[in-house]
């Protein structure tokens, strides 16, 4: 499949992990998405989930894997297979950021500290088109690659017990976008008023992994008005097929 030798091993009764070097990159990426569809159509009896991740996947089966090197086996199989699939689909979403000290509450921190203007940090972190690696921790929450490194910022030493959903935020070598009230130790550096996780939808996150992230500079005017569109049902996140 490529020159990429993923590791296997037993993550429980019922699961086998599968790791690719620790490296976040777009090409780790699109095998692990290959991978996982392969998996996912050969293997549809057997496994009942595969979760990918920014370097592996865990392959979550029906009932508990008893020959567990017989399933590596049948996992290898699948890996260097021909299987036909579908080229790969993917959409940028142009999401509306509103970066006013109303919401980025660590701008003035991170502009002293890092000794560039807040207005020099909005740029940096909008000008840049992200990549969806995959989605975790909270419903909803997209990881996402391709901060600059000038942004580059440790975590808080001690959280915050509750931030705003949609808080855009930057912890260490990544940014990402609350997508419910919670604790974040992250630093906020403006919020979104877009819904990133709706239970009762059919797909409850637009995003997917592979999918790129544009984020858009809004006033807190824009704000407020996208923010009536979507209470009233009329707002639709601008999006584009993504072509690499």
């Amino acid at each position: 499949m490529s020159s990429y030798q993923p590791t296997y091993k037993r993550y429980n009764e019922q699961a086998i992990l599968i790791e690719w070097p620790t490296d976040i990159n777009t090409r780790i990426l699109s095998e692990i998405l290959r991978y996982k569809e392969k998996i996912e159509l050969v293997l549809n009896q057997e496994v009942s989930e595969v979760r990918s991740a920014y370097q592996s996947l865990l392959i979550i089966y029906k009932s508990y894997v008893t020959d567990v090197s017989g399933a590596i086996d049948v996992l290898k199989a699948v890996y260097t297979s021909d299987v036909e699939l579908k080229p790969l689909t993917s959409k940028i979403w142009k999401v509306p950021v509103c970066y006013d000290d109303r919401f980025g509450w660590d701008l003035e921190e991170m502009s002293l500290s890092k000794k560039i203007s807040k207005g020099r940090i909005i740029k940096l972190h909008s000008e840049v088109i992200y990549t969806v690696y995959f989605i975790g921790f909270l419903p909803g929450f997209l990881y996402l690659g391709g901060l600059n490194e000038m942004l580059f910022t440790p975590r808080k030493a001690t959280p915050r017990m509750n931030i705003r959903k949609g808080a855009v935020a930057i912890g260490g070598r990544q940014t990402g976008i609350y997508p419910n009230d919670s604790p974040a130790g992250w630093h906020i550096i403006g919020n979104s008023p877009i819904d990133f996780f709706k239970p009762k939808a059919s797909l409850p996150c637009f995003a997917k992994a592979g999918d790129r992230i544009q984020f858009i500079p809004i006033s807190l005017k824009e704000y407020a008005s996208i923010e009536k569109l979507i209470e009233e049902g009329y707002y639709n996140l601008d999006s584009e097929v993504w072509h690499d």
